[in-house]
């Protein structure tokens, strides 16, 4: 019988016993639990740009679809029912379903003992998030969230130039990712909110990710405003928040579905310093980064690799033994958390203090 209240790993000895079942491996099989639009343009290639590495199956809830889509990329199998998916060989799976889905979906994998690589976000609820995390950790697989945007270039510079103390003490970011959601990925993403549809769990997250990745803490509290009049339908299509960090920095969000030409951009302001980041919350490796201190203005190079592959390529490595995951399971929870204090706020109207469960 399946048991999802799973504990923690707390001791040395099961922490040890956890480790010693893992399997370390580099060259591994894949399965996608999904047939999605994410998986074709991007982590497909991700995956079978590391050596050894090959798609194997892809699940899909409709027969038609699968097979339709096994053989537009090549994967030799396509399958309905995830059991049987999981029963195959394969050494690791990547999520990319509808939001409510992850949850029973990485709790079967793991229990099925494959590695778990899952999108954003990882589950409808923190709690149900905490206990995919503990099950992995419990089941001695590597398990990891697939935020992108902490493996670019230009985020990897920006973070460089904070550590480096090119803009002295940090004292307010900004971030502008409100996009214009193009219509054939709307769907469930602006009237399903029991598939978790909605701009703060589909980018909200991204961006609280972003923010703990350059600033090295996680948000204490919020407050937020949402509006759902445009292409929002029982959903909210934009939302703008305030959040206030340990350090006291404070941070100024945007996020939407429904601006057609602003761009994005990420602003890191401090005591010598501001960075001003152009189109760079992004799943290409595009933009531009000025620093302007008191020397003057100078445009900041970055690499201009794939996100995606560095990505995979970390988790990869993270399977064999060889270091962590570019977001771990822990990351996806600490983003959830915050949009779910970002949800709460907004329809409350209250200022929220953000509950990471414990973890």
């Amino acid at each position: 019988m399946t048991n999802w209240n799973v504990p923690a790993i707390s001791s040395a000895k099961n922490l040890e016993r956890s480790k010693s079942r893992r399997k370390r491996v580099s060259a591994m099989q894949w399965a996608l639990i999904g047939a999605s639009t994410i998986a074709s343009q991007f982590m497909i290639d991700a995956i079978r740009a590391q050596a050894g590495n090959r798609v194997a199956s892809v699940l899909s809830s409709s027969a038609e679809r699968g097979k339709a889509y096994a053989g537009e990329h090549d994967i030799p199998e396509a399958f309905t029912d995830l059991d049987e998916q999981l029963a195959q060989d394969v050494d690791a799976v990547y999520i990319s379903t509808t939001n409510e889905k992850h949850f029973p979906q990485a709790m079967a994998a793991i229990e099925a003992g494959k590695h778990v690589l899952c999108e954003k976000p990882l589950a409808m609820t923190v709690e149900d998030a905490i206990t995919m995390v503990r099950a992995a950790e419990a089941a001695g697989v590597q398990f990891a969230t697939n935020h992108h945007l902490r493996n670019a270039g230009s985020h990897l510079k920006i973070k460089d130039l904070i550590a480096s103390g090119r803009v002295g003490k940090v004292q307010a970011i900004r971030v502008a990712h409100a996009v214009y959601l193009p219509p054939h990925l709307q769907g469930w993403r602006i009237d399903n909110p029991e598939a978790g549809g909605g701009v703060i769990p589909d980018i909200v997250v991204h961006d609280a990710d972003t923010v703990r990745f350059h600033l090295d803490e996680d948000p204490a509290e919020v407050m937020a405003m949402e509006r759902a009049d445009s292409l929002g339908q029982g959903v909210e299509d934009s939302v703008m928040s305030v959040w206030q960090m340990p350090s006291g920095v404070t941070v100024q969000t945007h996020e939407g579905f429904t601006i057609r030409h602003a761009g994005t951009g990420f602003e890191v302001h401090g005591t010598e310093g501001s960075i001003f980041a152009r189109n760079v919350m992004t799943q290409q490796s595009i933009g531009e980064i000025r620093l302007v201190t008191e020397s003057g203005q100078e445009t900041v190079p970055f690499s201009d690799h794939n996100l995606y592959t560095r990505a995979v390529g970390l988790y990869v490595d993270a399977c064999a033994g060889k270091g962590t995951p570019a977001a771990t399971g822990v990351d996806g929870v600490k983003s959830l958390a915050v949009a779910a204090a970002v949800k709460k706020s907004a329809t409350s109207g209250a200022r929220v203090a953000v509950d990471y469960g414990g973890i």
